[in-house]
């Protein structure tokens, strides 16, 4: 009888296998976010408003969030002076969303803490690695209306 060190490895199945790594990736982003006071919907609204100011309903669209949603992120970004909404001056209707000064340190902590995540995670690949690790994750069939946020 063999040796159970000597059994052969179960096959792995890469769907399950990409979910472990997901949810060590989410376990070790979400830490560093709260390190800086963010969730992940924060971080993200805020990197999409580091080029500039934006319309809200086109915020929505870029992160694909309903916009009651964004409603409850920007409020609790701007509760936290991290942004700022304001009437648009071409159309009174529409808010454009911009981010303050605390918002921008906010974010630079963030891309700090985040760098330090990725770091750990992906020292083991070279840079070529990297990118075809992004390329293939690319083209991998996942969409946004199949995710659930438990934010």
């Amino acid at each position: 009888m063999k040796a159970a060190q000597d059994a052969p490895n179960p096959p792995q199945r890469l769907g399950l296998l990409l979910a472990w790594h997901g949810s060590v990736t989410q376990t070790r982003m979400k830490k560093a976010l709260s390190a800086a006071g963010l969730t992940p919907r924060h971080a993200m609204t805020l990197m999409h408003l580091e080029s500039g100011p934006i319309g809200q309903r086109a915020l929505a669209a870029r992160l694909e969030v309903d916009p009651s949603v964004l409603v409850g992120i920007l409020n609790d970004l701007e509760r936290d002076g991290l942004v700022e909404r304001r009437r648009d001056p071409a159309d009174r209707r529409r808010h454009n969303v911009a981010i303050t000064a605390a918002g921008s340190v906010a974010l630079g902590e963030t891309n700090a803490a985040l760098d330090a995540v990725e770091l750990g995670l992906f020292s083991g690949l070279s840079g070529a690695d990297q990118e075809t690790l992004r390329a293939l994750l690319a083209r991998i069939d996942s969409h946004a209306d199949d995710f659930e946020c438990g934010e």
